[in-house]
């Protein structure tokens, strides 16, 4: 499955996010206070090391982890593209709060079971939750086969999220759980979190430190449609003297997600036929041309 455009353009909260992540797990590896970066019991509530909540939410316990970790993260940043760096930074503030809280609330409840004594860092919270709208959302656009098992463009991420779930068993088991449960809560619209947006100075803050340089990373042309013909609800047959590749209607489901979204119907009809009915791809385009 194709991320549609490369590198952070249009992503900045998910690259502040990744540098985070990635800079704590490293700083904490090389001082060789990776292990006990975990939440427990006895930190937070007997002794009330509040301060180990903030870095345990974003620095991994071992490497294995923290490459699963990024590149899932890094993957991800597609929903910042759809709702927008303010939306989806309120989409991170909750998951991973909700999910802190939750598997504080766990900690307490099996204090006295010896079940777990401390569970692993990491923004599982966020990623597991960013599960929800990739399951449900996403929808699949290749299908193949290997070694007589059925897979999609989609298996792989399902794969690396199955492996960071259960890189420590039980203490990575928690916060995964909790993190879908999270992610649940915002599909719901608990407290009508998915209408909340932060002040536009946070906004401005991400835009401007983290979003990447103009020439980082080439955009799309300002035209929906480039040279794409006109005909856009058929496909066109017999066109070797135009030069142009056969044009395929784009699926009514591609099309009405898209709209659901809040583009123009005949924009994200355009969108998906340049984009060959990738919808990363077409959301990528549109959200490009409403930034010119």
């Amino acid at each position: 499955m194709q991320g549609g455009v490369s590198g952070f353009q249009n992503a900045p909260v998910t690259r502040a996010v990744v540098l985070a992540s990635g800079l704590l797990s490293v700083v904490f590896s090389a001082q060789r206070r990776a292990r006990a970066l975990g939440i427990s019991y006895q930190d937070t509530i007997t002794n009330f090391r509040l301060w180990k909540i903030f870095p345990s939410v974003f620095a991994f316990q071992s490497t294995p982890e923290l490459m699963f970790g990024l590149y899932l993260l890094y993957y991800f940043r597609v929903f910042e593209r759809q709702i927008g760096s303010n939306k989806y930074s309120v989409f991170c503030l909750f998951t991973i709060t909700a999910s802190s809280l939750l598997e504080i609330l766990s900690l307490v409840i099996l204090k006295d079971t010896n079940y777990i004594s401390t569970l692993a860092s990491g923004p599982y919270g966020l990623i597991f939750a960013s599960f929800v709208p990739f399951f449900l959302d996403i929808p699949v656009t290749s299908r193949f086969r290997i070694f007589g098992l059925n897979f999609s463009d989609k298996s792989f991420i399902y794969l690396a999220g199955l492996q960071l779930l259960l890189s420590s068993w039980k203490r990575s088991l928690i916060p995964g759980i909790f993190g879908l449960v999270a992610g649940s809560l915002y599909r719901l619209n608990v407290l009508g979190i998915r209408k909340m947006k932060l002040p536009q100075v946070i906004s401005s803050f991400f835009a401007r430190y983290f979003a990447p340089s103009p020439g980082s990373t080439p955009r799309p042309s300002r035209s929906l449609v480039g040279n794409t013909p006109s005909q856009t609800g058929r496909a066109v047959q017999n066109q070797p003297s135009t030069g142009f590749a056969p044009i395929v209607e784009p699926p009514e489901s591609s099309v009405a997600m898209l709209v659901s979204m809040g583009f123009d119907d005949n924009n994200a009809r355009q969108a998906l036929v340049r984009a060959r009915n990738d919808i990363n791809v077409a959301t990528n385009i549109l959200l490009e041309a409403q930034s010119h």
